[in-house]
């Protein structure tokens, strides 16, 4: 694919899964979509790659959206959200959460997180705090409850019953961090030996991520 049709299809493709996943959340749909969040950015057959890392050649380029909070967003979401509805079950859908999780943590220091003014910017901005394994994530998980019961508190009445079910998650992956210190249905994905509790846990299948909130009672939002 030449570099003037690989730009093409890799910003038509950005653009559109970025709009696709907006209106998933202004309509409360994106809430307990699975691990791949329902972004459908790997739908395009054009678009597909025969080498899975190279759907985002070189990210460093797209430093300059850090400059505005917005910008960072958008560039988490990228890093974060993306490679998990493009590589979802492979090991490359986390290949990418460390830079998700520097550029988070510097905006939450710098100032770009409490520029944001929608409950769902707030919510995809601190997500990698709780996706990155790594030294400090219980730590990590601890901070992420505290900014989503804030959010929470903040969402609009007809959306708040979406954010406390994003609440519950948070909650829940914290309590699995501090039984395991990571993840463990990721263990088979990346190569990982499982220790026997983690072990009886995948088992169950009861995955965090898995969950899906009471439809019945979730408010209709306005179209």
């Amino acid at each position: 694919m030449h570099q003037q049709e690989r730009h093409k299809c890799t910003t038509s493709r950005s653009t559109t899964s970025g709009f696709h996943l907006v209106s998933r959340i202004q309509t409360g749909k994106h809430f307990g979509a699975g691990s791949n969040g329902g972004l459908g950015v790997a739908r395009t057959p054009s678009c597909r790659r025969s080498r899975t890392h190279s759907w985002l050649p070189g990210w460093e380029r797209l430093d300059h959206w850090l400059a505005t909070p917005r910008g960072r967003l958008a560039l988490i979401i990228v890093l974060d959200q993306f490679p998990r509805g493009l590589f979802a079950g492979k090991a490359e859908a986390y290949a990418s959460d460390p830079q998700a999780l520097r550029i988070a943590e510097e905006g939450l220091w710098n100032g770009h997180y409490d520029a944001l003014t929608q409950p769902w910017e707030k919510t995809f901005f601190f997500l990698p705090l709780g996706h990155a394994e790594g030294p400090g994530h219980l730590h990590r998980l601890d901070r992420v409850v505290a900014l989503a019961e804030n959010v929470t508190l903040d969402a609009p009445e007809r959306f708040r019953m979406y954010y406390q079910f994003s609440l519950s998650q948070a909650r829940a992956n914290r309590d699995s961090i501090a039984r395991f210190g990571r993840y463990p249905h990721r263990n088979d994905i990346l190569g990982r030996a499982s220790t026997p509790e983690e072990a009886e846990y995948v088992k169950t299948g009861k995955f965090v991520h898995l969950r899906r909130p009471l439809e019945e009672r979730m408010p209709v939002a306005a179209e």
